[in-house]
């Protein structure tokens, strides 16, 4: 009988999963039975997501399914430390009393956050930022504090800072370098994200040295710097890491010289039967925290025990990420350090945007080569241009074109097989090609076999990309169907719509698809039909269509309460509708914001108030503000030449006249819009889907900017225009939108898919090539002749009334669930680990 050895693996946090992962895939527990020890008291999670706790909670952070590895070789222990390693016995002692014996040993420990030895470190209300144990404490400690301080502004001092933000503290951070996350950004790339982050509201100190936590009574009062101190009642410590590497100095093992086990090539230390991987190891003397290089780590090792030739030789360092909702990346040899390497930089203070590419002469002579680059508040570039630099491709003749917002999409430069699309699973352009060859027809199916795009997610959009690309190449239809339901694109159930006069879903279904439909085709489909049709989204075969706000007409909110938005066209409103919004928001005891588009949003309405709330404003002569639908959000301006000294054109009742225009119009996305009086442009205007800036001879009109995930500047449409014609073209805009665009494809995408791109745009909209201005102005026409309150015309219909209770068969009954308290003298949601009940059916009297 074949004696099965058993390897050992100390750690289960993300490497060491990942480590087990690739030895089920591979074979190795064919010859190995493996014991995994976890010292947390949970299985893996994702670490690098960790903020995201506070808002999905701790399952949707998981790694492992069941807490339980598929393969019966594998045996996982957890709330389990290892004590100590006897190399000559092979043998790790447990904190529980056992006793391992291994063939091969893993060290997958990971790194432990860096405190500073500062006096006051160990007082009540100090913390560090590493495992969901301390979220849990510093969430509980938050409940009865109102500041907080992050000592560390690299990439975690940073997430630290964003989880003290989703608390509700009020938020300091202090980094004793001169800029933000110094290891990523420059000086330009650090300066960017400094104004977004001081534009949210956080305290930002840098070039600041800590040089004591101030306490009373055991308790954290405060923080003192060199140039003051700081009032906090929490203070979080995630000023680095260092690596856990003291199970292998007590056994005996060499370690570097700032840490770490110092492991070969192949992750192996001197001793041949024990191995490192991930942070607490020390390849080439240098120890690694992030997790792609930990994820190869532990891909070598595999091959290595297998009898493999894998190396780890260097790691990409490259880094993506959301902080604080600005998008940073940073990538290659970001600093430049390459000699004869130069900068390409575009900044634009304005808009918040720093896009940085290091480039270089190619060693053949012919142009250029990506060497690294940064990228602070529009990041969407980055699963293109990371693997530019690894695959050593000659830049196009005008390199910039790849960071200027109006330059074309960097995918569309071919990348050699070989390049590196998914740092974090190692995954090449090659290995995603050999999977569609090998069956898989969709990116999905390539995600699930190839790992590309799986951890953090930011190559996504390039491995749909190239599958997409290779496809089209080989003559194959690539499919572009809106959902198993329809083997039609979002346009064409546009078309059959508007040929067949359908007016209801089932219709359509019935006509050109399949099944039941799903909540991808009935949204797609309701919007289709409210543009077209114009009937009310609530009426009979179209309520249940709707995503949730659209069914109930607000915005569902955390805990399970609603906001509402009453619109405010072009941010001007009277004292007496500001009093009506005033009193409404004190009699249900709303919390009350002003938002970015210049009104008012009030949370907290519990479905069964909201036709009451409604009834109050609709009596004060206002009406929905469509927040809660794709479709127009807002028309922002400013006073315009009415009040400013600057002001060139009437802003105000523009911006007013176009949102009552175009309010309620449903599209693939929202839209939000804005008018300026003058090139000063403080309504934002080339943020927006579409934005008029007044001139002397008239108004200028850009499209397709967006905020959110992507920002991107609007472009200059047509310029000088008179009124009547800038609301045609803005028609025939939008309406071409709306007939064209993909389901969730916002503006500034749906350009940029269009071939021809801006040109084409403008040769619809201005020059009317395809004779469609009088048919798109027509059916605007119609839009706005249609138009109905929908608040009202639901408070007009008792059928449409009677679903806004909490639970249907109790309409009197409130959800127990949805609970308040108060912060800043308002109404905030009480933490709720509940989950949202929408339309539940109780049974009075019954137990709750």
């Amino acid at each position: 009988m074949t004696h099965r050895q058993r390897i050992v693996v100390l750690g289960h946090g993300m490497v060491g999963h990942r480590f087990v992962q690739a030895a089920c895939e591979r074979g190795l527990t064919e010859t190995y039975d493996i014991v995994v020890v976890g010292e947390e008291p949970r299985t893996a999670y994702d670490r690098v997501g960790l903020t995201s706790f506070f808002e999905k909670g701790a399952d949707a952070l998981a790694l492992l399914v069941d807490d339980t590895y598929p393969d019966p070789r594998v045996r996982l222990m957890t709330g389990v430390e290892a004590t100590d390693v006897d190399l000559a016995e092979r043998t790790v002692a447990l904190s529980d009393g056992e006793s391992i014996g291994y063939d091969q040993l893993v060290l997958a420990t990971g790194s432990a956050p860096f405190v500073p030895p500062v006096p006051g470190r160990d007082l009540e209300g100090c913390f560090v930022y590493r495992t969901i144990e301390d979220l849990e404490r510093i969430r509980e400690a938050s409940r009865e504090a109102s500041t907080g301080v992050v000592i560390g502004g690299g990439l975690l001092g940073l997430e630290a800072a964003n989880a003290l933000v989703q608390l509700g503290l009020d938020t300091h951070v202090v980094e004793m370098a001169p800029r933000l996350m110094p290891a990523q950004l420059d000086d330009g790339g650090g300066t960017a994200l400094l104004r977004h982050i001081e534009g949210l509201g956080l305290h930002v100190h840098t070039d600041a040295r800590t040089e004591e936590v101030v306490g009373a009574e055991g308790r954290v009062r405060g923080l003192r710097l060199a140039e003051g101190e700081i009032e906090a009642d929490v203070v979080v410590f995630s000023a680095g890491i260092r690596p856990r590497d003291q199970l292998a100095r007590a056994a005996g093992l060499a370690v570097g010289e700032r840490g770490g086990v110092v492991v070969d090539h192949q992750c192996r230390t001197e001793d041949e039967h024990v191995w490192a991987i991930g942070e607490c190891a020390a390849p080439g003397g240098i120890c690694y925290g992030l997790v792609a290089p930990g994820y190869t780590m532990a891909e070598v090792t595999v091959d290595a025990m297998l009898g493999g030739e894998g190396r780890f030789d260097e790691a990409d360092m490259s880094t993506k990420l959301k902080l604080l909702d600005v998008d940073v990346a940073s990538f290659g040899d970001a600093f430049a350090t390459t000699p004869g390497a130069l900068e390409l930089v575009f900044a634009d203070a304005v808009g918040g945007l720093y896009k940085k590419l290091v480039v270089a002469d190619h060693p053949s002579g012919q142009g250029l080569r990506l060497l690294g680059g940064i990228l602070v508040g529009d990041a969407s570039a980055y699963g293109s241009l990371r693997p530019m630099v690894a695959s050593d491709l000659a830049l196009p003749e005008n390199p910039e074109e790849l960071i200027l917002p109006a330059g074309r999409a960097v995918a569309d430069v071919g990348l050699p097989d070989e390049a590196q699309v998914c740092s974090c699973n190692d995954v090449t352009k090659g290995a995603i090609l050999a999977a569609t060859d090998a069956g898989c027809e969709d990116a999905a199916c390539v995600t699930r076999c190839t790992r590309a795009g799986s951890t953090c997610g930011t190559c996504k959009p390039l491995v749909k990309k190239i599958v997409e690309d290779h496809f089209a190449e080989q003559g194959k239809q690539v499919d572009r169907s809106l959902c198993e339901h329809f083997p039609l694109t979002r346009q064409e159930l546009w078309d059959v719509v508007a040929v067949h006069g359908y007016t209801s879903f089932d219709e359509v279904v019935e006509a050109h698809g399949s099944g039941r439909g799903c909540d991808l085709c009935k949204p797609a489909v309701a919007s289709i039909l409210a543009t077209q049709v114009g009937q009310h989204v609530l009426g009979r075969g179209r309520r249940t269509l709707q995503d949730t706000n659209d069914a109930y007409l607000a915005n569902l909110q955390r805990n399970g309460s609603y906001s509402v938005v009453p619109r405010v066209p072009g941010g001007e409103i009277t004292p007496e509708k500001l009093i009506a919004i005033g009193e409404v928001a004190r009699d249900f005891g709303l919390y009350t914001k002003i938002t970015g588009g210049q009104r008012i949003d009030m949370f907290g309405a519990r479905m069964e108030q909201l036709p009451a709330i409604w009834r109050r404003l609709v009596d004060a002569g206002m009406e929905s503000g469509q927040a809660y639908g794709k479709a127009l959000r807002t028309v922002k301006s400013c006073v315009g030449q009415s009040w400013c000294r600057y002001g060139v054109q009437d802003s105000t009742s523009l911006a007013i006249e176009l949102e009552l225009r175009y309010r309620g119009l449903r599209s693939p996305h929202k839209v939000k819009a804005g008018v300026s009086g003058c090139a000063r442009e403080c309504a934002e205007a080339r943020s927006k889907d579409f934005g008029v800036i007044a001139t002397e001879k008239g108004w200028n009109l850009y499209v397709a900017g967006n905020g959110g995930y992507n920002p991107v500047h609007a472009q200059l449409l047509a310029q000088d225009l008179d009124k009547q014609t800038l609301i045609s073209y803005i028609d025939r805009f939008l309406m071409y939108y709306c007939r064209t665009a993909d389901r969730l494809q916002r503006t500034a995408p749906w350009v940029a898919s269009l071939d021809g791109g801006l040109e084409r745009v403008r040769e619809v909209v201005v020059d009317d090539s395809l004779g469609l201005g009088s048919e798109l102005e027509a059916a605007m026409a119609r839009h706005v002749g249609d138009y109905v309150d929908e608040w009202q015309a639901t408070l007009e219909d008792p059928e449409k009334l009677a679903r806004f209770v909490s639970f249907v068969n109790a309409p009197d009954v409130p959800d127990a669930n949805i609970t308040f308290t108060q912060e800043r003298d308002q109404t905030t949601p009480a933490d709720s680990e509940g989950p949202v009940v929408i339309a539940a059916e109780i049974s009075v009297g019954a137990p709750q």
